[in-house]
Order: structure tokens, then C-alpha cells, then sequence
């Protein structure tokens, strides 16, 4: 086929306007008498010509190829339709909008801890941004080879590379292993930088780099839940005193008996809240012996034991030992703690 061809007009346009392309080839590479190109919103038209880029075209609109498009080519400015002929290029439809990806690590990343020998396998997940910065890059790089081009393939070329560059940023600087979200804004600025030099190369920019979560082992979370519970059991003082104050406060604006209703409530409350924490710390290793230890230097001392037999030798209501309500027997059907 060659230079000129006897054939009927087109339109050159992109006919596959997918939102996950980032470019497209127009496939039939003659242009013919009459033709006209279609430039839609968010779309640049790069007309080549014996593989060099010969303009490019942002205005959207319709435009009649032979007498606004032609004149401003560099090579074919000077060539003349005639009758039913035309002229052979390549046309190329770049997407400019920036895109948002999702990423994800395929596998996991082992960063050395001194808690873990091994290493702590993590798995990282978020999304990303990312856009065209040079079109002569990329089609030396890509649109040469290609028709089109998505942003699935972007993603697979990020991925392949991040999890060593997903290390040096989690690694630096010594940061703690166990609370890396706190640091997510400033590792992920770091790899935005890096990934950037790296798919730069092809004529795209990364724009923004996010990660929305890290994932430990089970075995690492089931950890950080005991001791938060852990946690949780120190601090049941001043959860309690809390809840009385904030009881207190709501029993004010109603009046005497609202107040009277309140603290019967905060009364009930803490001593249910007491019971439950004596449960679990006798449930944590070595906490009974700490327990009995303490009640003995109470009565040494002569200070009366909650719940303790008073002196008419009654059983008391709850057990000394584990808080086990007694009904009265002489022995705790809980812990078998003597009562009376």
C-alpha cells in the first residue's frame, strides 16, 4: 500500500473509550480525503508519522483533518489531498486524567525485629495515583509495541517492584515494627518517591502514595489484644470513678430522686465492674497468691476485709478469695475458700 490510496473518508476517533485505558491506537493508519478528527473531553490526539511524534492535538472538538489538522504536522504539512486520496500515520488517544489504583502486596515482607528471630512477615495494602508527564517516553517505551495500554499494567509494574523499596521505608530509621500505621503518611511519602523514579521511566508520574493498613500475623494480634486487655484491667479505678462522676452529672438535672436512681446505678455498676476485674486478675497467672497476700496483711493490720464474716460469724456475701457471691454457705462453691 502507498502513501495515496483511492478509498473512501473516516473518522479518526477513539472508538474504545474504557476508563481503565490509558491509551489507544487508532488501528486503520490511512487517512483518507475528507476525514475528520474527534478529540473528546480528557483526551490528547498524537499524530505520528514513520515512528516520529509529528504533533499534538488537546483542544477537544471536531476538526477536518486536511485543512486544521495537516498544516500544523511537521513533515506532512506540504502534502496535498487530491482526489480521493490520502495520507498514512498513526494515530495515538492518550487518557490525561489521573488515576487511582489499588496495590497490594503479593506476598509478605519479612522485616527483621529482635522480638522475632525470624523476622515479622507483614502484608500492606492502599492505593496510589498516577498520570501521564512524557509522551516521548512513553511511546518509545510502550506505545511502540502496543495498541493500547491499561492501568492493570501500571499496577503490575508497581507491584513488582515496591515490596524492596516497601522495606527501606518501613526500615528506616529504626521505627517501631509494632505501630508502623502511625508512620503510614511519612513511609508512604518516601515510596511515593522512589516509585515515582522508577515508572517515570516509561512516561508516567506517581502522583500520591497511600497506605490505608498494615496486617500482622494472627499470632501478633492475638498479642495486642491481650495486652490491651491486660491494660484495660489496670486502669479499671479510674474507669470506674468515671462512670460515677459522669452518673453523678446526669442525676443533677433531674432532680433528688434522679440522683438517688443514678448512683444506685453507679453503685451496682462499680461493684459488678469489681467483680469482673477480680475475675480476670485471678484468671492471670499468679494472681491469687497476690490476692491472698494482700488480705492477710489487711486483717493483720486490723483493717476489715470487704466482704470478709463480721463478728457475729454470718457468712459474708462474697467470697474474700474470687468475689463468688457465697448465699450464705460456710464454704465459696467457686474457689472452695472457707467462709465462716
Amino acid at each position: 500500500m502507498g502513501l495515496f490510496s483511492n478509498q473512501f473518508s473516516n473518522v479518526v476517533e477513539w472508538q474504545e473509550n474504557r476508563e481503565d485505558l490509558m491509551f489507544w491506537k487508532w488501528k486503520n493508519d490511512e487517512i483518507k480525503k475528507g476525514s475528520r478528527l474527534i478529540i473528546r473531553k480528557g483526551q490528547d490526539a498524537i499524530f505520528m508519522y514513520n515512528g516520529k511524534v509529528e504533533g499534538i492535538f488537546k483542544d477537544e472538538g471536531s476538526f477536518d483533518i486536511e485543512s486544521q489538522i495537516i498544516p500544523f504536522l511537521s513533515t506532512l504539512k506540504g502534502i496535498k489531498f487530491g482526489f480521493n486520496s490520502g495520507v498514512r500515520c498513526e494515530v495515538l488517544f492518550v487518557n490525561t486524567k489521573e488515576f487511582s489504583v489499588t496495590w497490594g502486596t503479593k506476598n509478605p515482607i519479612s522485616l527483621p525485629t529482635p522480638q522475632m528471630p525470624g523476622g515479622m512477615p507483614i502484608r500492606a495494602f492502599g492505593n496510589f495515583t498516577c498520570k501521564f508527564c512524557d509522551y516521548d517516553k512513553f511511546i518509545d517505551q510502550i506505545a511502540g509495541v502496543k495498541n493500547q495500554y491499561s492501568i492493570d499494567e501500571v499496577r503490575d509494574r508497581v507491584v513488582a517492584v515496591l515490596n524492596p523499596i516497601l522495606m527501606k521505608w518501613i526500615s528506616k530509621e529504626g521505627k517501631d515494627m509494632f505501630n508502623l500505621q502511625a508512620n503510614g503518611i511519612e513511609i508512604g511519602k518516601g515510596i511515593r518517591e522512589d516509585l515515582d523514579m522508577e515508572i517515570s521511566k516509561i512516561g508516567i508520574t506517581i502522583t500520591s502514595f497511600n497506605i490505608e493498613n498494615f496486617n500482622y500475623p494472627e499470632e501478633v494480634q492475638k498479642m495486642q489484644t491481650k495486652v490491651a486487655a491486660q491494660s484495660m484491667v489496670g486502669d479499671m479505678n479510674k474507669y470506674t470513678q468515671m462512670a460515677m462522676a459522669e452518673n453523678m452529672e446526669k442525676g443533677g438535672n433531674g432532680g433528688a430522686g434522679a440522683t438517688a436512681a443514678g448512683m444506685a446505678n453507679t453503685m451496682a455498676g462499680m461493684q459488678m465492674g469489681m467483680m469482673m476485674g477480680q475475675q480476670m486478675m485471678n484468671n492471670m497467672p499468679g494472681m491469687n497468691g497476690m490476692n491472698n497476700q494482700m488480705n492477710n496483711q489487711m486483717n493483720n493490720q486490723g483493717v476489715p476485709n470487704q466482704g470478709m464474716a463480721n463478728q457475729t460469724g454470718e457468712a459474708p456475701k462474697f467470697c474474700p478469695n474470687c468475689g463468688n457471691p457465697t448465699n450464705g454457705a460456710k464454704f465459696c462453691s467457686n474457689c472452695g475458700q472457707k467462709l465462716v
